[in-house]
């Protein structure tokens, strides 16, 4: 079988970014079902995002060093498999094993280390295809991770409806066979370089430079502001706002990750015409509003608007802050996109998990938790609104370098 275009490339990033919204939705779905059938508290149930994300971000760390000597192909093709795997062992160790939790643990890691090479892997090679206009590619690549979200809530309930939610092991075996196949589908399709070998930025380079900790908080407060409403969607909307599970997974989960999807949209067709530090200014805005309303809002569909609310603004902050780097720091190559998803998966870790340990503090009301996260946005908007950069021309490749490691005033 001979390669294909760069339009397969292209697809078959658009699929990994849909199996990394089922490794990353799939299971908060059965948040309450794991509570209820295996006894375990708020808290155990928050660490396995921790595990999930906390795997994740050693993955990021572990790849930054060793992706540009292996190479992209086999990395990705071993990403979507360990993604597989992992699913298939979150339908088989819980009951196998006395302790369950340890199961549920044991297969979030092994899926998370797919999950975090996939998130080190999917954007560079976006970055790399030949492309007019590469912000707007980002934003549509990272929109079809709502998408996969949209698709992993809505059939999951449709399944849960029809065959009943005892059932969920069945269906995480059928989610396992959309990373299985796509790494078949990797070993074909064409991939292109993001920088020429000796080119990127060192690892040791990008910590000396002032301007990339400034992309590493914001990628920090990217990750907790989307992931811990969009993990705990489902469980607010059913536990903290006492609508069905149904209701709860359509109208949580579901509506934020169309919000998501259409602002990520939005923003691949419009965002050439905007800057992107007012943008994502205006994103940290949004996305605090959001969680105002859904901590302290007294009706139930104020709420659930507020989870909406969230997922439209933060949409764009991870993709943004990606592209604002590769604009300001395009040397960074490989290993600025592995740190800033590290630093990424540094805020979905912390993020989900403060609301779930804090839910338990207050009595297991999950409005608490989410009261604490509007300290994330409100500190993005903050040290976007007081970081000034200077006007000035594109850098050539030599000025780069001297230019990455000052601030601008």
């Amino acid at each position: 079988m001979k390669r294909i275009g760069v339009r397969q490339t292209v697809l078959a990033c658009y699929t990994a970014y849909i199996t990394q919204a089922i490794l990353n939705n799939f299971a908060p779905l059965l948040f309450l079902t794991f509570h209820e059938t295996y006894s375990l508290s708020l808290t155990l149930i928050g660490t396995m995002i921790t595990v999930n994300f906390g795997v994740q971000l050693l993955t990021d760390l572990v790849a930054s060093k060793i992706v540009d000597k292996i190479g992209y192909r086999p990395c990705m093709v071993a990403a979507h498999i360990m993604a597989g795997c992992g699913l298939i062992l979150l339908a088989v160790l819980p009951n196998l094993l006395s302790v369950p939790a340890v199961g549920l643990y044991i297969a979030t890691a092994i899926s998370s280390v797919g999950g975090g090479l996939i998130e080190v892997l999917v954007s560079p090679v976006i970055e790399a295809c030949p492309s007019e206009n590469k912000q707007a590619a980002m934003s549509l690549l990272h929109s079809f991770y709502c998408w996969g979200q949209v698709g992993v809530v809505a059939l999951s309930t449709l399944f849960f409806v029809v065959f009943g939610i005892s059932n969920w092991f069945v269906l995480a075996c059928i989610w396992a066979a959309v990373p299985l196949l796509n790494a078949v589908w990797f070993l074909f399709v064409p991939l292109f370089k993001l920088v020429e070998n000796g080119e990127g930025m060192h690892f040791t380079q990008l910590l000396r430079s002032k301007m990339f900790w400034l992309f590493v908080i914001l990628m920090l407060c990217a990750g907790s502001c989307e992931i811990a409403v969009s993990q705990w969607a489902s469980a607010y909307a059913e536990a903290g706002l006492g609508v069905s599970k149904t209701v709860g997974d359509l109208l949580g989960p579901c509506l934020f990750a169309v919000c998501m999807g259409i602002s990520r949209v939005l923003f691949s067709k419009f965002g050439s015409k905007m800057q992107i530090r007012p943008a994502l200014l205006a994103a940290a805005g949004g996305c605090a509003v959001g969680y105002v309303m859904c901590a302290f809002s007294p009706f139930a569909w104020m709420g659930l608007l507020g989870c909406g609310v969230v997922g439209f603004f933060a949409a764009i902050m991870w993709p943004g802050t990606f592209s604002y780097a590769s604009e300001r720091l395009p040397r960074g190559g490989t290993a600025m996109f592995a740190l800033l998803a590290l630093a990424g998966d540094a805020g979905c870790m912390a993020g989900p998990s403060a609301v779930g340990a804090l839910a338990d503090v207050f009595g297991g009301k999950i409005q608490s938790g989410l009261a604490f996260g509007l300290i994330v946005p409100v500190c993005m908007f903050l040290v976007l609104f007081f970081y000034r950069e200077k006007k000035k021309e594109k850098p050539s490749v030599s000025e780069e370098k001297k230019q990455s490691d000052s601030l601008p005033q």
